[in-house]
């Protein structure tokens, strides 16, 4: 079914549930995974006079390391083959979306899973989305794992083939 799973990681809990369905998927069809956790430090840090930004840097890598060595176990207990990955967004323009893109064009994924916390309106419009901007620039497959999902697994179970699955064209 699948060779290669990339999911996106960030520590939250709906982010959590897209792990435990990727490694679900990886597990039952005997594909490598790698999680990927991506740190972005804002712009406006960068704006503020007479402060370093390499403080929120440093705190965002180190969350990626423990994100990602949560991710590695729950891999080995499943006995799911694959490493961890942290990528930076950059100055230059590339959002945490065009982020997981170049990862999972590098990892050459079958599948990307991501989080969606499912957010709308006024608060979908304030706070943006990353699987949002995502599915708009995927050049592969997606599945969506939702925060109000009775249960990951159970996600992973009925995705056969992901029912929030997008394809898209290279834009």
């Amino acid at each position: 079914m699948y060779n290669r799973i990339l999911v996106a990681v960030d520590g939250s809990d709906t982010s959590s549930r897209a792990l435990a369905a990727a490694v679900e998927l990886a597990r039952e069809s005997g594909a490598q995974l790698q999680p990927l956790y991506v740190v972005d430090v804002p712009l406006m840090v960068y704006d503020v006079p007479a402060y370093d930004p390499s403080y929120v840097r440093n705190a965002l890598v180190e969350e990626s390391g423990r994100v990602l060595a949560d991710a590695a176990a729950r891999m080995a207990g499943a006995g799911v083959k694959g490493s961890p990955r942290m990528i930076e967004t950059d100055l230059t323009g590339d959002d945490i979306a065009h982020r997981i893109r170049l990862a999972a064009d590098e990892f050459d994924a079958d599948l990307v899973v991501m989080g969606t916390h499912g957010r709308r309106g006024v608060r979908r419009l304030m706070l943006g989305s990353v699987a949002e901007r995502f599915v708009r620039i995927a050049n592969r497959p997606v599945l969506l794992i939702s925060a109000h999902c009775a249960s990951p697994a159970a996600s992973a179970a009925d995705a056969t083939p992901p029912a929030s699955e997008s394809s898209r064209e290279p834009s």
